[in-house]
């Protein structure tokens, strides 16, 4: 794999500025995605399930429906990084994130189970955007009725983590 740029703003939607800045401001992309399981380990890990489940208000999500967001996110992000870097052209669907936290149940799993699961999703992403020729991460294909190119993807990936822990660390982790 050869070192990553960040993309252009023409290879994302506007509402992915803030994820890429976030990663493009971590340096080298790639070292960061493995960072960031040590530092969600760090900041997360020692949490109780009681700690876990804390809300910033309430209407605002859990720590544990954070993680869950985050572990969709991954896997949402990378079915998209996977068919268009191997260079298919269906556009994809987007999808409703307060949806998916509705329904993810995560309150009611134990923290190390949803810790685990971002985990094994992050390593096989590392294994795969690894496994990536340079041709393969400047594709671009359709998500949500935008394009989206897999170098995107990848500082989006690192971006969407970036986003959340800043706010877990300044919103939540100081009262859990």
């Amino acid at each position: 794999m050869t070192k990553l740029t960040p993309p252009t703003s023409e290879e994302y939607n506007p509402f992915y500025a803030g994820y890429i800045e976030f990663a493009t401001k971590r340096g080298d992309v790639f070292a960061a995605m493995t960072q960031q399981l040590d530092e969600m380990k760090s900041a997360l890990g020692k949490l109780s399930d009681k700690q876990a489940r804390f809300r910033n208000g309430p209407e605002e999500w859990s720590i544990k429906e954070i993680i869950s967001h985050l572990t969709d996110g991954e896997r949402v992000f990378s079915y998209r990084m996977l068919r268009i870097s191997r260079n298919d052209k269906t556009p994809l669907p987007g999808f409703e994130q307060n949806d998916y936290v509705k329904e993810s149940g995560a309150d009611e799993l134990p923290i190390e189970d949803l810790l685990a699961e971002f985990e094994f999703l992050r390593r096989a992403n590392i294994l795969a955007v690894k496994g990536m020729s340079e041709e393969a991460t400047k594709r671009i294909g359709t998500a949500s009725n935008a394009p989206i190119s897999v170098r995107a993807l990848i500082y989006i990936l690192v971006g969407h983590v970036e986003h959340h822990m800043a706010s877990l660390k300044e919103k939540y982790l100081p009262f859990a």
